[in-house]
């Protein structure tokens, strides 16, 4: 039986997530330059993660991770500005900074063990 990969898969609904935010920041408010933005970093997340895995080296590994990182961060600022610019409604808006934020910790936790690991003489 094949092993779970949580990030993977927490990555992923976050993106299912994401895009349904900004179809519906498109539909409803009309906003298509803030929301293109979280669209492209929110799901850029996942899609990093996803050519981590498939990586050839740790190093190559710890590379696509780290983008991801920065794409969380980034995708955080988006949220927290459409928050701030009312354009974002805060029941949806605490959900996504809450699932954010637990990307970042969970990505941080592996760039760690991967950043340890690279420390070792293979």
């Amino acid at each position: 039986m094949k092993k779970e990969n949580v990030i993977r898969e927490k990555s992923y609904a976050f993106a299912v997530n994401i895009v349904s935010v900004c179809r519906k920041l498109q539909r409803d408010q009309r906003e298509y330059v803030l929301s293109k933005q979280l669209l492209r970093s929110g799901t850029a997340i996942g899609a990093n993660i996803e050519e981590a895995i498939g990586s050839y080296s740790r190093k190559e590994f710890s590379s696509k991770l780290s983008i991801s990182y920065k794409e969380a961060r980034e995708t955080l600022y988006w949220i927290r500005l459409l928050r701030d610019t009312n354009t974002l409604q805060s029941d949806a808006v605490q959900q996504l900074i809450s699932d954010t934020k637990e990307l970042l910790r969970i990505i941080g936790s592996i760039q760690k063990t991967v950043k340890n690991s690279l420390k070792k003489p293979p």
